[in-house]
């Protein structure tokens, strides 16, 4: 195959070298949710560290999303943005000989977490900003 400038196979290494960087890249952001899963379980992380990376954890593994992957190029912003933020986030909180620690035993076992509670999380923390919302806007309304 030739390197032919403007075209799709614009890059001189082939045209599967997005592919195969993205993929990998998707597998790295996958090792750390599963270390940030694991790291949780430890006495060592903080409580407030704990919160935000269970509901992280439960986001990236739910079926449900914030916006829904249908709408187009905002159904998948939300995951692109917001899980590797959250991961950016939560990993400066914990201490790194314990996510090291976990990393390592992240890539040892596969494992997908229980999807059915964080599916019930993820559903119960809508319902919670709906019924806010609604309270909102008949205080908003009423007066």
């Amino acid at each position: 195959m030739h390197y032919i400038p403007g075209s799709m196979n614009a890059s001189p290494r082939g045209p599967h070298t997005l592919d195969k960087n993205w993929w990998r890249k998707t597998g790295q952001l996958m090792l750390e949710l599963r270390a940030i899963y694991l790291a949780c379980r430890d006495r060592r992380v903080r409580w407030y560290t704990k919160a935000p990376a269970v509901c992280l954890v439960g986001y990236a593994f739910s079926p449900i999303d914030l916006i829904p992957d249908p709408i187009p190029v905002l159904g998948q912003l939300d995951d692109l943005v917001l899980i590797p933020l959250g991961i950016v986030l939560i990993r400066t909180t914990i201490p790194e000989r314990v996510l090291a620690e976990y990393r390592q035993k992240a890539m040892e076992c596969t494992f997908r977490p229980d999807t059915n509670v964080a599916t019930a999380v993820i559903i119960a923390l809508w319902l919670l900003t709906l019924g806010v919302s609604i309270a909102i806007l008949v205080r908003v309304v009423g007066n």
